[in-house]
């Protein structure tokens, strides 16, 4: 499928270090995240921007179902109410040491927010993957991760897609849908090296995994298999996170951070010719 569309930039605000984009199908607004502002951003249907404070960095975004939105942030997990803008903390990740935060996440089907942490120092092997439970409880699923980062599953729901960056590779778990366990680790593809490495990612509708390239100024897609199947050219040098939104989920979203680049730190957008997957809310 080749890519005949190129990105372009949105109307709106240039960031410090854009992440974490969530297309919420509920109110059909696109949020994403300014991580060391600590400030969400969202656009409505009308193209509208609207913005919250979290007062700490806030790495991952998720809808909730009963309403407002679920963060990974800080050193937990926090509830903001969209509609007053009050932050309430709902489980701490239970950090062993000082000096990490919580980067990338998403949520599975059944609501349950995985999110990952990383020492701000980016030291290696300081950081961890986490499992909210729409309970509240936390668990710790791996650990000595450098910058924990992308996080999608397959079409089917049997596979976990993940990204430790400074590993500077794709990986796949087996994943378990009724418990949410995740297992049997294994590289999907190795990419990047030095300063350039993989960090978020997204699925499309044909289980290629769709991974922004820091460093790289690209989005690529892979598929399953680990086959480079396109490469999608990003006018910013940081690269940070793709995801699919619109009404039709046929538009793909992508967030860059401060460096070079002609609009490093703009929101992109573009159509790549194929749909995603939806994102999916958090039941707690």
């Amino acid at each position: 499928m080749p890519i005949r569309d190129e990105v372009r930039p949105v109307d709106a605000p240039i960031v410090e270090l854009g992440e974490g984009p969530c297309w919420d199908v509920a109110s059909s607004s696109l949020f994403w995240t300014d991580i060391p502002a600590g400030r969400i951003h969202r656009l409505d249907p009308a193209g509208r921007h609207a913005s919250w404070e979290a007062g700490q960095p806030v790495g991952a975004i998720a809808p909730r179902e009963s309403g407002g939105l679920a963060l990974a942030a800080g050193d937990g997990f926090h509830a903001l109410d969209t509609a007053t803008g009050a932050l309430t903390r709902l489980a701490d990740a239970g950090h062993p040491q000082a000096g990490l935060r919580m980067n990338d996440g998403a949520c599975d089907r059944a609501g349950r927010f995985y999110a990952g942490s990383m020492a701000v120092d980016e030291r290696p092997g300081a950081g961890a993957l986490y499992r909210l439970d729409p309970d509240g409880r936390v668990s710790r699923l791996v650990t000595g991760v450098g910058i924990s980062n992308g996080i999608g599953w397959s079409p089917g729901g049997a596979q976990m897609y993940y990204i430790d960056s400074l590993a500077y590779r794709l990986d796949v778990f087996d994943y378990d849908a009724a418990t949410g366990e995740v297992g049997n680790r294994r590289g999907v593809v190795g990419l990047g090296r030095g300063d350039v490495m993989p960090d978020g990612l997204a699925v499309d509708e044909d289980g290629c995994i769709w991974v922004a390239l820091w460093g790289g100024w690209a989005v690529h897609r892979y598929r399953p298999d680990g086959h480079l199947a396109d490469v999608l050219p990003v006018p910013a040098a940081n690269v940070t996170c793709p995801a699919f939104g619109g009404s039709d989920l046929r538009t793909l979203y992508i967030t860059t951070a401060a460096g070079p680049g002609e609009a490093a730190g703009a929101l992109y957008s573009c159509q790549p010719g194929v749909a995603g997957l939806p994102t999916f809310p958090y039941r707690g």
